[in-house]
């Protein structure tokens, strides 16, 4: 890649802002992954500002159909989605038992393309809190609808970057992360050739400091045992082998076009310091809240606006101590093996998020120890190998390389426990 001033724009450069239904009173928003950790946090925020945002559509998995029905009657959105057909009957009768006698329900959207059309629909901007790549196809129609893109779904970016980029407007999305919001507002000080290098900062999940030996053993228990953040299951896991984090890396290479070697990450424990940019004069700015993801998303909802007290500010009257120190790479070798497949590009990433969703999985299961974890995911895209130079990138190409990996990774997984049961 060549230097900065000469690449395209990003996709969300805070200097740019898309406001394709720019007026008066509230934004209509969409929450795709209503019941889901970003989407409870976006409605909390919601609520608590009537005047600045309106819910018209809510999607969900339908795991949590009460909750959702719950959700639907307080915010009195429009349309619900939910992937689960099975559940459209006990959704139904969910919404008629809080819904007064004669009060229209909201129209009811089932299947897997449910998530897809409500992101199309009539609004200002979608909030993208699905968790996995099946966030994809929703991203595509939001940013095919000219919808601003409040993006936590980083799954369907990793997967499907080319595609996204050749969608997205400047400034169409904006990143929901806490790590990329908080590049996004430092970016916000200086130009793209002012920038030297992005600066990611990570946890160190529950197994900082720990030896590979050390491990070996840990339990499902252990790995989702966050010692800073509150997110889901996958999402905690990931954190805990920093796939996540290797994942975060790709998606800033993508969203702000820095090249893979001025990507660094950190470990800063006590998950202050969200991320940093430095800059050429020798100047870092940090962008630092207490852990609390309400402050990405009220920047994705309101960006160009900021929501006063979206979430707690510090209290510099007391001390505190804020640490930093280099990523263990050979505990934690995710990150590189995310690097390795972002510039690899093509379907490598796809097929790295693909294997490492079914080996997340079958570690919550028992079925894969939690080292089998990114050993598996680094066979799988092994055994993918380098995409063709110069393809272009379809979702049939993603979907084709998302089966193959999702399937190796089994198979892979299925000898693992098999070895283990013979021992």
């Amino acid at each position: 890649m060549g230097p900065m001033t000469d690449a395209p724009a990003p996709l969300a450069d805070p200097h740019l802002v898309y406001d394709p239904v720019a007026g008066d009173g509230p934004k209509d928003v969409v929450i795709l992954g209503s019941t889901g950790s970003i989407g409870t946090q976006a409605i909390d925020l919601v609520l608590r500002n009537p005047g600045r945002f309106r819910v018209t559509a809510l999607s969900a998995n339908g795991g949590r159909v009460a909750l959702l029905a719950e959700q639907a009657h307080r915010l009195r959105v429009r349309k619900v989605a939910v992937a689960r057909e099975d559940v459209v009957r006990e959704l139904r009768e969910a919404l008629t038992a809080r819904y007064g006698a004669g009060e229209p329900l909201p129209e009811i959207l089932a299947g897997p393309d449910a998530a897809t059309q409500v992101a199309a629909s009539d609004c200002h901007t979608v909030l993208n809190g699905i968790t996995g790549s099946i966030g994809l196809a929703p991203t595509l129609a939001a940013l095919e609808a000219g919808r601003t893109l409040a993006l936590a779904n980083k799954e369907s970016l990793i997967v499907g970057g080319p595609l996204v980029k050749a969608l997205a407007k400047p400034g169409q999305i904006i990143p929901v992360d806490s790590e990329h919001a908080a590049l996004f507002q430092a970016l916000a000080a200086g130009t793209r050739a002012d920038v030297r290098k992005l600066v990611v900062t990570a946890s160190g999940g529950p197994f900082r400091g720990r030896t590979r030996q050390e491990l070996a053993a840990v339990t499902v228990e252990d790995a989702l045992a966050h010692p800073t953040w509150a997110m889901g299951p996958v999402i905690t896991i990931n954190s805990a082998t920093l796939v996540n984090k290797g994942l975060e890396v790709i998606e800033a290479h993508l969203l702000y076009d820095i090249p893979f070697d001025r990507i660094e990450v950190v470990v800063h424990p006590q998950s202050y310091v969200h991320s940093m940019v430095e800059f050429t004069d020798g100047s870092t700015l940090a962008q630092a809240t207490p852990p609390d993801m309400r402050g990405p998303i009220a920047i994705g909802l309101g960006w160009p606006e900021r929501v006063p007290d979206a979430a707690p500010a510090f209290d510099w009257s007391k001390a505190s101590t804020w640490e930093f120190s280099p990523l263990d790479n050979e505990a934690f070798p995710s990150v590189n093996l995310a690097r390795h497949v972002g510039e690899l590009a093509g379907t490598a990433p796809a097929v790295f998020n693909a294997a490492n969703e079914e080996c997340v999985e079958a570690f919550r299961t028992g079925a894969l120890p939690f080292l089998g974890i990114i050993d598996t995911v680094t066979r799988v895209v092994e055994e993918h190998g380098t995409p063709a130079a110069g393809t272009s990138l379809t979702v049939p190409d993603v979907l084709e390389a998302e089966t193959w990996a999702r399937a190796r990774a089994r198979e892979l997984t299925a000898r693992t426990a098999s070895a283990e049961a013979r021992a």
